[in-house]
């Protein structure tokens, strides 16, 4: 029996094998090698392997004009998904698995209660509880950074914003990395799956029961603010409410809880940039920078819903037919040496670092970027001027298994 592989050609098994390499159990250390070998198998940024119905980008201009395509949907795979699972049914009815007016429905709604004055009035929280944790840090003897700043942080601020109990912090985080999980199809082993299963069941009581309460008993704080959103008469029905919610949860959490040691590894080793920093602690490009270097999100995907051609890297274009599932390649994206010269260093005076596609673009942009944006700010500020002397102790941290949402699991430093 000849196997499928031996029908292919030498190119083809070789293309194949180079995109595979992405799914190698310690990838996440060091993406950026694979990434580059793949950018290496097209000049115009677009790898099909043979078979596979499959396209991944590469190139800034790529995955940029996928991103804003009226043809490329997105969370088309979790659509077609039965929603006979706790997982699935509390998935499904989020506005990122949604396209087109009902994408537009959800994405209102919670955008009415998500404006840039809510987000602009959390500076004065989000300062006062990064000094708090630094504070509670000592400077005698290495820390965790991720346990002591990083992972609380984001949790207490989207927390607050949504009007949330401080005392179940813990089973929020806990609770933020399992949508993690779902969101990047972690299904590797039936252990995983049925803790998955058991947090999206506890999600679901916890925020219904929640809901039904800020309905008939508004408070202060965004969960109350969606409960009563109205848009034409419409409001978010009591699964969707629960789903958005816990997105807004999730995402205000695990991006830039994984951001902000991305961040300090790629600051160890490039230590003129953190001398810079130190220097210029409030600089404005500080968030775009890290964004783009450390990109959070390092993987998206679309399904195209019809044949389109885009434009590529040098003017040219690419035709994609209908069906397709593009990966966009965020995190290649974002260090594409066409649009940003020797993208690997953190440049402080890049003068287009906000090109970045850290927080995808077109109809699905993020809408908490100013939120994160304003995290990152007040974060490294705070580190470079409090602790001009920190340095990572441990350079080579254990990763978590999710390269779609990557980061440490820790980061050990010393402060002082």
């Amino acid at each position: 029996m000849t196997s499928p592989l031996a029908a292919l050609s030498p190119e083809q098994q070789r293309v194949q094998a180079t995109v595979q390499a992405l799914w190698h159990p310690d990838i996440a250390r060091d993406p950026y090698p694979a990434y580059e070998a793949v950018r290496a198998l097209d000049p115009l940024g677009v790898v099909s392997p043979a078979g596979w119905g499959a396209a991944f980008a590469t190139s800034h201009a790529l995955n940029s004009a996928v991103l804003r395509s009226p043809a490329a949907r997105s969370g088309a795979l979790i659509s077609q998904v039965p929603a006979d699972t706790a997982s699935i049914r509390l998935l499904q009815p989020m506005m990122l698995f949604h396209n087109g007016p009902s994408h537009a429905r959800l994405r209102g709604l919670v955008q009415a209660a998500f404006t840039p004055r809510v987000v602009a009035e959390q500076r004065d929280l989000i300062r006062a509880q990064v000094h708090a944790l630094l504070d509670a840090l000592p400077t005698d003897r290495e820390v965790d950074l991720v346990a002591g700043l990083a992972a609380p942080l984001p949790a207490r601020v989207i927390m607050h914003m949504l009007g949330l109990r401080g005392e179940d912090e813990a089973k929020f985080i806990r609770w933020t990395q399992s949508v993690a999980d779902l969101l990047a199809g972690e299904t590797s082993s039936p252990e995983l799956m049925a803790r998955l299963e058991a947090d999206a069941t506890e999600m679901r009581a916890y925020f219904r029961t929640l809901a039904d309460d800020l309905r008939a008993h508004p408070q202060p704080g965004l969960l109350s603010a969606l409960a009563a959103a109205e848009d034409g008469g419409e409001r978010l029905s009591s699964d969707e409410l629960l789903a958005n919610a816990v997105l807004l949860l999730a995402a205000g959490h695990e991006t830039t809880s994984n951001l902000i040691p991305g961040a300090l590894l790629e600051l160890h080793r490039q230590p003129d940039a953190w001398a810079a920093l130190v220097a210029r602690p409030d600089h404005p490009n500080v968030p775009d920078e890290l964004l783009r270097v450390v990109s959070p999100v390092q993987l998206d995907g679309r399904t195209l819903e019809g044949t389109v051609t885009l434009p590529t890297s040098g003017g040219q274009t690419v035709t994609l037919s209908a069906g397709t599932h593009v990966q966009t390649m965020l995190a290649a994206a974002n260090r594409d040496p066409d649009v940003f010269p020797h993208p690997d260093r953190i440049d402080w005076d890049r003068p287009n670092s906000a090109r970045h596609l850290a927080f995808a673009a077109g109809a699905h942009y993020c809408l908490g970027a100013p939120l994160a944006r304003l995290e990152i700010a007040e974060v490294f500020a705070a580190l470079a001027t409090r602790f001009p002397a920190l340095r990572v102790t441990d350079p080579q941290p254990p990763f978590k298994a999710n390269l779609v949402l990557r980061g440490p699991k820790e980061l050990r430093v010393q402060l002082g």
